[in-house]
């Protein structure tokens, strides 16, 4: 009886099976699907601009340090020539013994007189190879830090390429998954209907917000207002502008607009200034999504943001709950 009510609940489950599995097919389904693959492009991108920032700056360490390098090794040469010079100049003398010397000479005082001149010189001439010696070893260090640095280079620069390729994949997947879908199922659907936040209405987002309709500084203002002339323009993963822009690219400009520097990252953006509470969030705050801070926004006031939300959309408004908020920066 236990095997036969096995089998019957086995059976029903494979029976269950077909009805289960066919909303995976609906277009609701394949909807879904692709805001996954653009939520994971968007992290892939975030990882590419930021070893794209790593690569910039080991390029103008690497190119310093051969500087530096090329510079210590003339150095070397110039203090190796007067030693050279010292030396050729002692062994052409013949390096006679000093006493027999003194023995030889018709004129004893002169010979004082240029043998204290000669231990001048060979003061001189120790000092100048302690210095060699010191010289030498600043430049092996040199040339250590700069195959070191090289090194890294290579590297992140395969970090680049291995990133560029996985976002590459998730977006050419995505476009597969919409070009299947049938013509009248393919329309742009934006990311504020599937990021499952809602703004206003009792408890909701809107009702958080009390921070005030106008910016908290000048820069802030200048900012908001740079993120909105960028409006319109296209969504370019790895794009800081003018022309198009990925996310973090657009706050990084925005903000470059009213002289402020952040970093390139939406990760590193959310520590770029003071973090405040959701319902404090004024014009030109960064407000920051998801654990992983894959996303990034700036608030425009209202309840909305503006953003560069995803390929194939361009830079525009959507409500501020249209993700998950998981911070906001006040640059």
């Amino acid at each position: 009886m236990a095997l036969s009510a096995a089998a019957a609940s086995a059976a029903a489950a494979l029976g269950a099976a077909p009805a289960d599995a066919q909303p995976a097919n609906t277009p609701e389904a394949t909807r879904a699907r692709v805001d996954a693959l653009y939520q994971q492009a968007e992290r892939a991108t975030q990882s590419y601009d930021a070893a794209t920032e790593r690569v910039a700056t080991l390029t103008d360490r690497v190119r310093g340090t051969q500087s530096d390098a090329a510079r210590g090794q003339a150095r070397i040469n110039t203090m190796r020539g007067a030693l050279g010079s010292v030396v050729g100049a002692q062994y052409r003398s013949g390096g006679v013994d000093p006493s027999l010397a003194l023995l030889l000479t018709s004129d004893p005082d002169t010979y004082l007189e240029r043998a204290t001149f000669l231990d001048r010189i060979g003061e001189h001439e120790s000092g100048t190879l302690h210095r060699l010696r010191q010289a030498q070893r600043g430049l092996d260090q040199e040339r250590a830090t700069a195959a070191h640095e090289l090194a890294q280079l290579k590297q992140s620069r395969a970090e680049v390429a291995r990133h560029k390729r996985t976002v590459e994949a998730k977006l050419a997947e995505a476009r597969r998954l919409l070009a299947a879908l049938p013509a009248a199922d393919r329309v742009p659907y934006g990311r504020a209907s599937r990021g499952g936040g809602r703004p206003g209405g009792p408890g909701g987002v809107l009702g958080a917000l009390g921070g005030g309709s106008s910016p908290a500084s000048s820069r802030a203002a200048a900012a908001l207002a740079a993120a909105r002339s960028a409006l319109g323009r296209p969504y370019a993963w790895g794009a800081e502008g003018p022309n198009s822009f990925d996310c973090s690219g657009l706050m990084q400009w925005a903000y470059a607009q009213a002289g402020v520097a952040l970093p390139r990252t939406s990760q590193a953006q959310r520590y770029a200034g003071r973090r405040i509470p959701l319902s404090e969030a004024r014009p030109g705050d960064l407000v920051t999504y998801r654990a992983d801070a894959g996303h990034i926004a700036m608030y425009a006031g209202h309840g909305q943001v503006i953003h560069a939300p995803y390929p194939g959309a361009s830079v525009r408004y959507d409500p501020v709950g249209m993700l998950p908020v998981s911070s906001v920066t006040r640059v």
